[in-house]
């Protein structure tokens, strides 16, 4: 009663993004160490906000990539599906490292908006052009990675760069014009660019965490596909959620207007694998319900909305 189906893991594809992911954590970890000695010497709060911040980027794509790589492992009878979901896990943890570091470059540059220091500006200038170089590289390494982890990553390195635009920027101002207010609002307006990018990211992959549908569109595509098909009268239980925001699963009940034989089974299941092909599933479970089979899943007061008949579709 079952037709499943295991799409081929792109697992070249994932080895090269941890490979990715290993540049970028090498490049911010030393360059981390810089920016702090740098941020003490040059009496910069913008640079030690950014120092801070690097040093969170560089805990969380460590983290990401010990974590990609955890994920490659294939699955085990306990982890049945692997550990694809690890990567999630570290797509969530970095957010949250990011978030908690925005707040603390919050309580560091405010105070300073009443009680502005002037930095050391040509150290200022050195370190902006270096971390631009160091950044602008780190990302465009992690450049096309597709798992969330990667793009997670990709807004640290990103927004890092255009940081250190802006402090390159403001310190060139500096240079000729005594005003050491710039220092501190940098770091504000910085990191509230970064927290609105962060939390949208967090807010995606919790609910995918929470195993939330992760493209309605998809799911409802996947529903029509499979109403379509001869035979089939109604569609329920439709479940579509994500291992790691790029490998989907998908169960189904689709339920059968006919009495039906060896062959004809064979020939719908061959018809439910050619449609689901473009959607590029991970797994699928399909089970087919025979005319008045009752449903065993089914309850009266859950997944009401779930049901597909196809004369509702095509009314």
């Amino acid at each position: 009663m079952h037709n499943h189906h295991h799409h081929v893991d792109t697992t070249t594809s994932s080895e090269e993004d941890s490979t990715r992911i290993g540049w970028a954590f090498w490049l911010n970890f030393t360059f981390t160490i810089i920016e702090f000695i740098g941020g003490w010497l040059t009496n910069s709060v913008a640079i030690m906000a950014d120092a801070v911040h690097d040093l969170g980027d560089s805990l969380s794509i460590g983290l990401a990539w010990y974590l990609s790589k955890l994920g490659h492992k294939a699955s085990t009878e306990k982890y049945t599906y692997g550990f694809k979901r690890l990567s999630l896990m570290g797509a969530m943890i970095n957010g949250l490292i990011l978030v908690l570091g925005s707040i603390w470059v919050m309580s560091e540059a405010i105070p300073r908006l009443y009680n502005p220091e002037m930095p050391v500006t040509e150290g200022m200038i050195g370190l902006a052009i270096l971390g631009i170089v160091v950044n602008g590289f780190a990302a465009y390494k992690l450049h096309g990675g597709r798992s969330m982890n990667e793009k997670v990553l990709n807004w640290h390195l990103i927004e890092d760069a255009l940081g250190w635009v802006a402090v390159l920027a403001v310190a060139i101002v500096l240079h000729f014009v005594e005003w050491p207010i710039l220092d501190p609002i940098l770091s504000i307006v910085f990191t509230l660019f970064i927290l609105v990018n962060v939390v949208r990211y967090v807010v995606q992959t919790m609910s995918l965490f929470l195993q939330g549908v992760p493209d309605l569109a998809t799911k409802n595509a996947i529903s029509s596909t499979l109403l379509a098909i001869q035979h089939v009268e109604e569609i329920h239980h439709v479940h579509l959620w994500s291992l790691d925001g790029e490998q989907h699963v998908l169960t189904a009940h689709v339920v059968i207007n006919c009495a039906i034989d060896n062959e004809k089974l064979r020939q719908l299941k061959a018809e439910v694998h050619k449609r689901l092909a473009p959607f590029e599933l991970a797994h699928t479970t399909v089970e087919f319900e025979l005319p008045g089979e009752p449903c065993r899943d089914e309850s009266d007061h859950l997944h009401a909305h779930s049901h597909h008949h196809k004369h509702d579709e095509i009314n």
